[in-house]
This record gives structure tokens, C-alpha cells and sequence, in this order.
């Protein structure tokens, strides 16, 4: 079996990304990749336009894949004693009001209401952006001594952020998502939790989702409003762009002494919560889409794909039923090894719609089963990572399914790493720093670790930095010393950090 080259369909030249937009109906990356995603996200049937402004509807596919998301996140934070709670959507907005920088860093977003029926609401509620405040609110009342300690909570609903400029998945109004709280007797143990579940998120990406991401801490300018560290992943797209992937945030007692999250300790002394947030929200469905997609559309990581496998019956108008039967046996013979499978049974559709429409939702694995097929004891099998189709005998083909299945996710990662390292350079002047963003590139170089000289440079370059790359992190974490490539003075962080567009 050969795979397709990491960059073969996304970087062919215009005359021929001009045959393959009319046939798969997706303009080609190289032409508009924010065309590329737009078409994609509709004709994959992810999602369609919302009529609320801001907002997007989530089709059975999209939704399908979003299960699947929720399902493994779910499973790892019970696994690690988390236990998930429900909150109301509406949040007092007094309560908004009580964290300083919290209510700095969301008022420009909030969406407020004022009115139940006729009534003007004396004190108006705001559709919850995050749940920082009325959890710390409940906190403070469920919250006595250091033994009913640590709280360990999540929940899995919608948030609500006013975007000017919407895109499906990585900026709506509202999007979907799990936000942790959690609250310590101590600064070590939030610390601790803060990079679990960074590492859980790291290990969720690169082994479901196939995306190498960076593993690193945001600057001052870029944190969490009202966090006193904020640690991030951060994944490069097929444009060259970064997208924060998910996010683990340390917020000392900032909030607790805000809303009286405090307990009476094993030396009877009273002392405030150290609390803890993170969240993966739907922007990372985004992030599988930019990552792997090509020129025909998606493709999709076998271990978290809503299908693995697409059957297609192929046959006349007198034998195709009888084709359909074949096909659910043998997907029976799939399913029975765990695997995902889909019957395309569907009539009056050619096969070659068929194959590209399938394509275009980027099945990991197509089965093609005629007649002959049938009488010859062989299956057709392509590979959406591949160029070309492969005739095995029917035995060998399913045996080997979940063999081909773990290929092609080795193959999906690999591929994004290559990209990412081939596409990220290291600079020490401003100017090879400006070409670099200038061409798509994420940057590493040293800064001083001043916010002016950041707002300086994402004016200059709209390049900001992504993170501070962990001296643990697999990518970018030697530790080196230098000067700040944009005011040359000594460096900050011991060493050099990741810069780039982002979404």
C-alpha cells in the first residue's frame, strides 16, 4: 500500500487544483485555505449556518464526532476521580463583577439579560462565558475543613462569548465544551493538577486526534483572565497558523478570596482555596479539520473517526440488493472487532459520487464489493490516505483491518509532525523574524519578556506569542541564553519561545 505524500494534494499547482475543486467540490487549499475550510465544514456535513447571528448548527456528522470527543475526555476525568456537576447557564452579574481582571478580560463578550417577559430585572444576568464565579459562589458554601478537600468538578454544557468575526467551530458565539474546577488545600497540589491535565490533553491529542501539539506557559499578556499562570497546547494548521488547542489554568486564590472559598485547615487555622481551571472546547473539531485535511476534504484519525469504515455495494440494478446483503454481512464481521462501519446502500447515486463523497468526510478506510469481488473471494480497498486502491483477498482484508486502521492514525501523526517542524524556524533578528511570520512560519526566538514589546510586535507582524515552550515538552524545550530579538535586550525564560499567527 502506498500513502499519499504529506504535502502531494495540498501543494499541486493551480491548473490542477483547478480539476480536483471541480470535482470534489472544495476549492483547493493552495487557492483559499479559508475557502478550503468553509466548503468543507458544510459539505462534510459537520455543520450549516445558524439563523442567531454568531451562531452555528451542528449536523448528526459533526455532532457524531463531538460525541466521540466527549466520550474519551469523559472516561479520563472519571478515571482520575473528577466528578461532574450542573450549572446554570445564567450567572448573576454582580458575580462577574467581583474578580477584577476577570470581568476586564470577558466584559467586551458578555451577552446580558435584562428582561424575564415584561420585566425589567433589577439585577441583569449574563449568559455564562465561564463558570469561575458562581462554582466559586457554591464553593464558599459547600467548602469547611481541608478533609472535604480537593474538589474535583467538571461540567460538560455551552458557553456564550459575543465574536464579530465567526468561523464554524473555532469562533462562534456560542460553542461547546467541558470546563474543570477544581480546588486544593495547597499551591503544590493545584500545581499539580494544572499540568495533569495539560498532559492528559497533550496525550488526547497525539494519540486519538493525531496532533503533535506544544505543550507550553503563556506569557502575562496572554493569559486567562484573573489566572495566576496559564499553561496551553498549541497545534500548527496546514496554513501555517497556530490554534490553542486547550488550555489548563492555575488560579491561586484569586478567586477564593473573591468569593470566600476558604476552610479551616489540620492546625485549625482558616486559609482560601487554591483553585484550578482548564477546557478543550468544539475549536478542536477545527483543529482536526486544519490539521489533516487535503484538497478532497477531510481525513479523519482512525481512533477518534465517527466511522472507520465505509462499504460500498457495488452493482447493477438486478444484483445491487443482493450486493447490500454481502455488504452488511461483512460489517458485521467489522463490527464484531469493535470497528466502526457504514453500508452505503443508498440507490440512484453512481459510485464515483459515492467514493468522493466519502472522501470528501474523510473515511479512514473504503471497501468496494461487487460481483466478481464476491465470486473471486476479494475486496477492493482504498485507504483515504492513499493514492491508490488495493485488490486482497476478503479474509486477509478483515484480519487485517485494525492493523490498517493504527497505519493510517501512525501516518496522520507523522505527517502533522513533519509539517509542524518543517514550517517552524529559529531567528535572531527582527527582520529574519518579520520574513518568517511573513511566510507562514511559527518563529522561535528570544524575547525579553516585556508586554509592550509584545503588542509592539503582534502591530508589526500580527505574529503573538504562542507559549513558553515546558522543559519537558517534546518539541523546542533546550534551554539556551541570548538576546530579545525585538529590543535586544537579555532575554527572559532561559529559553527561546514559540511565536505565530493564530486563530
Amino acid at each position: 500500500m502506498t500513502q499519499a505524500k504529506p504535502d502531494q494534494q495540498a501543494q499541486q499547482g493551480n491548473s490542477s487544483s483547478d480539476k480536483k475543486a471541480q470535482q470534489y467540490g472544495v476549492t483547493p487549499q493552495s487557492v483559499d485555505f479559508n475557502d478550503w475550510y468553509n466548503e468543507v465544514v458544510k459539505k462534510a456535513d459537520l455543520a450549516d449556518n445558524s439563523p442567531v447571528a454568531g451562531t452555528m448548527v451542528v449536523k448528526p456528522y459533526g455532532s457524531a464526532l463531538w460525541e466521540r470527543i466527549v466520550r474519551w475526555l469523559d472516561d479520563a476525568f472519571k478515571e482520575r476521580d473528577h466528578e461532574s456537576l450542573i450549572f446554570p447557564t445564567l450567572i448573576p452579574m454582580d458575580f462577574i463583577m467581583k474578580e477584577a481582571d476577570h470581568v476586564e478580560g470577558f466584559a467586551p463578550e458578555l451577552f446580558t439579560v435584562n428582561k424575564i417577559g415584561t420585566e425589567v430585572l433589577a439585577e441583569p444576568y449574563v449568559l455564562r462565558p465561564t463558570s469561575e464565579t458562581i462554582i466559586g459562589h457554591m464553593w464558599s458554601g459547600w467548602l469547611n475543613s481541608y478533609r472535604d478537600l480537593p474538589f474535583l468538578h467538571y461540567q460538560w454544557g455551552s458557553v456564550f462569548r459575543a465574536e464579530l468575526r465567526t468561523k464554524a467551530f473555532l469562533r462562534t458565539s456560542e460553542f461547546y465544551w467541558h470546563e474543570g474546577h477544581t480546588a486544593h488545600a495547597s499551591e503544590a497540589e493545584a500545581q499539580a493538577e494544572v499540568r495533569m491535565i495539560l498532559e492528559l490533553y497533550h496525550q488526547f491529542c497525539r494519540d486519538i486526534l493525531a496532533l503533535p501539539v506544544v505543550r507550553g506557559e503563556k506569557t502575562a499578556s496572554e493569559r486567562f483572565a484573573g489566572a495566576a499562570a496559564t499553561y496551553s497546547i498549541e497545534g500548527m494548521m496546514r496554513d501555517g497558523k497556530a490554534l490553542q488547542a486547550g488550555t489548563s489554568h492555575y488560579l491561586g486564590q484569586k478567586f477564593s478570596k473573591a468569593f470566600g472559598v476558604k476552610f479551616q485547615t489540620r492546625e485549625q487555622k482558616e486559609e482560601f482555596a487554591f483553585t484550578t481551571s482548564w477546557a478543550i472546547s468544539s475549536r478542536i473539531i477545527g483543529a482536526i479539520i486544519m490539521t489533516h485535511g487535503d484538497d478532497k476534504g477531510l481525513m479523519m484519525p482512525p481512533n477518534i473517526a465517527p466511522i472507520q469504515v465505509v462499504i460500498i455495494p457495488v452493482g447493477r440494478k438486478d444484483n445491487f440488493e443482493e450486493m447490500v446483503v454481502e455488504a452488511d454481512k461483512l460489517a458485521a464481521k467489522l463490527k464484531g472487532q469493535g470497528l466502526r462501519v457504514r453500508v452505503d446502500g443508498r440507490e440512484g447515486l453512481t459510485n464515483g459520487f459515492k467514493y468522493n463523497d466519502w472522501e470528501l468526510k474523510g473515511i479512514p478506510v473504503r471497501l468496494e464489493l461487487g460481483p466478481r469481488d464476491l465470486e473471486q473471494g476479494v475486496l477492493v480497498v482504498k485507504n483515504r490516505t492513499a493514492d491508490d486502491k488495493e485488490t486482497l483477498p476478503r479474509a486477509e482484508a478483515i484480519s487485517g483491518m485494525k492493523a490498517r486502521l493504527d497505519e493510517i492514525q501512525g501516518f496522520l501523526l507523522q505527517r502533522a509532525t513533519d509539517f509542524m517542524l518543517e514550517n517552524t524556524v529559529t531567528v535572531d533578528t527582527y527582520d529574519e523574524f518579520k520574513a518568517a511570520i511573513e511566510d507562514g512560519k511559527w518563529v522561535r526566538a528570544f524575547h525579553c519578556g516585556d508586554a509592550e514589546s509584545e503588542r509592539q510586535i503582534k502591530d508589526d507582524t500580527k505574529a503573538t506569542v504562542r507559549n513558553i515552550p515546558l522543559d519537558d515538552a517534546e518539541f523546542f524545550a533546550e534551554r539556551e541564553d541570548g538576546v530579545c530579538v525585538h529590543t535586544g535586550k537579555p532575554a527572559a525564560y532561559g529559553k527561546r519561545i514559540l511565536f505565530g499567527r493564530q486563530y
